[in-house]
C-alpha cells in the first residue's frame, strides 16, 4: 500500500488555472502512495488497458466472481483482457483510497446504471467515476462532489452530422457546421465527451435527452456547460473541463461545483 503525506499531495496537484490552455497529457504523474483526497480536490487516473499478459493475470486476481463471469463473455481475447484491466484497476485505486484490499470493495448502482461504493465499505463521501475508449481508461474520484468522465477515440465517422443532428441541440449543430472540416472531427468529440461527462455525473444516463442542455464544444475555447433547458440555475452548479489523455483522445470531466484543483495520476504499470 502506498503512503502519502498531504504535503506530498499539495506538492504534486497544480491549480487548474495554471493549466488552462496546456495539454494535460503532459501532467500525468507516477503516485509515490495512496493519496488523500481532500475535499477541494479532484483526482484523474489514467490507465493503459493494452497490459502484457503477466500484468493483466496479476490484476486479474483482485476481481470477484460476477467480474469473472462478465470477462468471461467476451469473445476476443484482447476485450476479454481489457475489461479485467479496466475493472481490476478502478479496484486497485478505490483500494488504496479506501485502505482496504482490492476485492473488498463493493458496489451499488443508481436507478440509471452509475456506480457508487457500497454503505459497507464507505461512509458516503468519496465519488468516482469511470470512461474508458480503445485502450486507454479514465478514472475521477472526489470527495462530497458528484463527478462524471467520458474518453472517445478520435476515429472518422462517416456519419457524425447525422449523429450531431439526433443528439446535439440546435445551437450545437450550427455551431459545429460553422467549422471548418478539419476542425469538425475534434469539436465533434469535444460535444460528445462533455455531454457524457455531465450526464454521467448527475446519474441519469440517456434518460437525460442530450439536446436538452448544450455545452461548447469549438476547438481551443474552453470547455462549459452553457445551459440545461427547464433548468437556468443549473450550468453553474457545474465546472465542465477538458481533458487531453493522450494523442488521438478527447475526453472530458464534469464535477459539481467550483473551487477545486485537478491532479492527474498515472496508473503503475506494475506495483
Amino acid at each position: 500500500m502506498w503512503k502519502i503525506s498531504n504535503q506530498e499531495a499539495q506538492d504534486d496537484i497544480t491549480p487548474w488555472t495554471e493549466l488552462k490552455g496546456k495539454d494535460t497529457s503532459l501532467s500525468w504523474s507516477l503516485p509515490r502512495s495512496t493519496l488523500e483526497l481532500s475535499r477541494n480536490e479532484v483526482h484523474v487516473w489514467l490507465a493503459r488497458l493494452d497490459s502484457p499478459d503477466i500484468r493483466h493475470q496479476q490484476m486479474a486476481k483482485n476481481l470477484i466472481e460476477d467480474e469473472w463471469i462478465r470477462a468471461k463473455k467476451f469473445y476476443f481475447k484482447r476485450d476479454r483482457q481489457r475489461f479485467i484491466v479496466c475493472r481490476a484497476a478502478l479496484r486497485m485505486i478505490l483500494g488504496r483510497y479506501l485502505h482496504i484490499e482490492p476485492n473488498r470493495v463493493q458496489f451499488s448502482y443508481g436507478p440509471h446504471g452509475k456506480p457508487y461504493l457500497a454503505e459497507t465499505v464507505s461512509d458516503g463521501t468519496l465519488q468516482f467515476n469511470i470512461g474508458h475508449s480503445n485502450d486507454i481508461a479514465l478514472y475521477a474520484f472526489t470527495r462530497s462532489r458528484e463527478i462524471g468522465v467520458d474518453i472517445e477515440y478520435l476515429q472518422t465517422l462517416l456519419d457524425a452530422d447525422q449523429i450531431a443532428a439526433r443528439f446535439f441541440s440546435a445551437r450545437e449543430n450550427a455551431a459545429l457546421q460553422a467549422l471548418s472540416t478539419s476542425q469538425k472531427q475534434q469539436a465533434f468529440f469535444n460535444c460528445w465527451t462533455r455531454k457524457e461527462a455531465y450526464i454521467k455525473a448527475i446519474g441519469k444516463g440517456l434518460s437525460q435527452p442530450l439536446d436538452q442542455f448544450e455545452v461548447s464544444l469549438a476547438p481551443g475555447a474552453p470547455a462549459s456547460l452553457l445551459s440545461v433547458r427547464g433548468a437556468p440555475e443549473e450550468a453553474s452548479r457545474w465546472s465542465l473541463k477538458a481533458l487531453t489523455p493522450a494523442s488521438g483522445y478527447a475526453a472530458a470531466l464534469a464535477v459539481e461545483g467550483h473551487n477545486w484543483r485537478p491532479a492527474f495520476w498515472q496508473f503503475p504499470v506494475s506495483t
